[in-house]
């Protein structure tokens, strides 16, 4: 998909879209356009992932998606150069899978956990573990788990990803820096490798505890970096935009720093935010008795950024427009004003 082509705002009745950059194979090539690991993006609901033992016991994994899910030649070729394998078809993939990580665009969670339900077989010999990973809230988590009730083929396991894209550690030639995967709900999965290997932590028993623990870790992250775009935009309004960041050097390094990287990573990432953030203010009011308020208007921020700006047309790959603080409030002025004067 064609990272400025509005019709991705759009219900889309195949559920063509998909969310975040990921570790060695699995996560780097499943959003070409995210550096952070909430997530992220390919081309399609169907973009998850599947791991299966080659025979019990064995460290080897095999890694697959499906072919007609990825958005072009070049993330086929990204999958195929990181020994990830394509698909053919959605019944291929959920009844050769052993665990499915789904890493959807946040509206497409039900619809994608609804297209893995209807392709699995019933009667396997060993269920299916589905990690429902989205940027979603715990009321639509539970959604899922009520979608799965009754047929014993497929196992829900909520989760979250929480944490910047895997890195090397500095101080380590073959150690990894990695994000947490939290899980939570009756069941636990049961292969203990790739628990490790994903950085799993079990953090609830309940459905939703830990979508909603990402749900809580992205309304600090994301709704800090929405503050700072509207500073930004507005100081720079006032002819004081420099004033204001030497006045955050001097007094809020660290806050300036964490502005700074969140205004110009975010372009390509902001029109999937919006439907994140709208998650995010369902949590706080559903699960903690707050008015939806404060992020509806998260969300609207992300939705100007990506309907109303250049900075929508923006793919991480391909960068642009945003690239400064500087540059990214410029195409944030001028695309409001066009839409104003409109």
């Amino acid at each position: 998909m064609n990272l400025g082509d509005r019709s991705r705002y759009e219900e889309n009745e195949d559920n063509e879209d998909n969310e975040e950059d990921r570790e060695e194979g699995v996560w780097q090539i499943h959003d070409e356009e995210e550096s952070v690991w909430e997530t992220d993006e390919e081309d399609s609901a169907e973009s998850v992932w599947e791991t299966e033992d080659e025979d019990e016991g064995s460290e080897d994994e095999k890694i697959a998606t499906i072919d007609h899910a990825l958005s072009n030649e070049r993330t086929r070729e990204r999958a195929r150069s990181s020994s990830v394998e394509l698909l053919s078809s959605v019944n291929e993939f959920a009844n050769q899978s052993d665990c499915i990580l789904s890493i959807v665009p946040p509206r497409d969670a039900l619809a994608t956990a609804k297209r893995v339900l209807d392709a699995v077989s019933h009667g396997r010999e060993q269920p299916l573990f589905y990690l429902e990973l989205n940027a979603i809230s715990p009321g639509l988590s539970t959604e899922v788990e009520t979608l799965f009730q009754g047929n014993e083929s497929i196992v829900l396991i909520d989760g979250g990803i929480i944490g910047g894209p895997p890195s090397p550690k500095a101080d380590s030639p073959t150690g990894w820096k990695c994000p947490s995967l939290v899980i939570s709900g009756p069941t636990r999965l049961p292969y203990e490798d790739l628990t490790q290997q994903l950085n799993i932590k079990h953090v609830s028993p309940k459905i939703g505890g830990a979508s909603g623990l990402k749900m809580c870790f992205a309304s600090m992250t994301k709704g800090f970096i929405a503050l700072a775009i509207e500073s930004f935009v507005t100081a720079d309004s006032l002819g004081v935009l420099p004033e204001l960041r030497e006045q955050m050097k001097t007094h809020n390094p660290q806050g300036l720093a964490i502005a700074d990287r969140g205004v110009t990573s975010m372009p390509p990432k902001a029109y999937r935010w919006v439907y994140e953030m709208q998650q995010i203010a369902a949590t706080m009011h559903e699960n903690g008795g707050f008015n939806k308020g404060i992020f509806d208007e998260v969300a609207e921020v992300y939705r100007v950024v990506a309907e109303d700006t250049e900075l929508g047309l923006e793919q991480t790959e391909e960068r642009n427009r945003g690239r400064t603080v500087e540059d990214a409030v410029d195409a944030m002025r001028t695309g409001m004003k066009k839409v104003k004067q409109e």
